[in-house]
């Protein structure tokens, strides 16, 4: 998994110590084995000699570990929730998947990712990581809330400067017509603060035949160079082509290259 459109920052002057393979050695630890470049040493000896052994000691070759600075990667990933009544028990349930597994991948990957869980319904809460996963609503839906609470969040405590952004929001499309203005107006400014914004439209079973409220927001603001996705969950599987759409599409496009 790696965060997408991550890039270092000009105020940020520390720097990680990473290990990374680089050449090969003739000594090293049996796990950084090299079995690759050791076949084609023995190839190349055996095209030598006349009556030559598969494999002898001098053929082993190992990745030697280097220690090389790498600039830290401030981040900060925003996870908003629509907590409202339209909001099935089983729409939360594909939403809090999602982030429950998208949360895990980030921590494995960079150490230093730090978190906040926004829920809303015509109102917008901060919660603590485990109330965020508990969380339920009732009443009406006014997205703007949630995403005035994560631009006065990144304004107080994550200064662009040394701050990768990122905000992944949850919702089953539902949104009051009058917040409609509100809300995209919001989004856009959003759209200027942060990396990226991922939108998750939680579609238990068969798919809505009419566009709903806040894709429509998201297709307005879908425009050549803002990082905004967007991804569909029908079902519990689909949870992991979102996790490929949003965190892994940078990996896939190398390896298609």
């Amino acid at each position: 998994m790696k965060l997408p459109e991550l890039r270092p920052k000009p105020k940020t002057r520390l720097a990680n110590q990473s290990l990374v393979r680089e050449g090969w050695d003739k000594r090293g630890a049996r796990a950084r084995l090299d079995r690759r470049r050791t076949v084609k040493e023995a190839v190349k000896r055996r095209a030598m000699q006349t009556d030559p052994v598969a494999f002898c000691n001098d053929d082993l070759r190992y990745h030697p570990l280097v220690s090389r600075p790498q600039p830290v990667m401030h981040a900060v990933v925003l996870f908003a929730l629509d907590v409202s009544a339209s909001m099935t028990h089983a729409e939360r349930k594909l939403a809090k998947t999602f982030f429950f597994f998208a949360l895990q991948g980030l921590r494995r990957k960079y150490g230093k990712v730090e978190t906040r869980f926004i829920a809303h319904t015509t109102q917008a809460w901060e919660f603590s990581e485990p109330a965020f996963f508990q969380v339920t609503g009732t009443g009406g839906t006014g997205a703007s809330s949630a995403f005035e609470l994560a631009i006065q969040i990144l304004a107080n405590d994550y200064p662009s400067a040394y701050y990768n952004s990122y905000l992944f929001y949850a919702s089953d499309g539902e949104n009051f017509t009058e917040d409609r203005k509100p809300a995209a107006s919001k989004l856009e400014t959003l759209t200027q603060l942060l990396n990226y914004i991922g939108y998750i439209e939680t579609v238990p079973g068969a798919s809505r035949t009419i566009e709903t409220e806040m894709s429509a927001i998201c297709c307005q603001l879908q425009q050549p160079g803002v990082a905004l996705g967007s991804c569909i969950l029908n079902q519990p599987d689909d949870v992991w082509k979102a996790i490929r759409q949003f965190f892994m599409a940078d990996a896939m496009q190398v390896d298609e290259a």
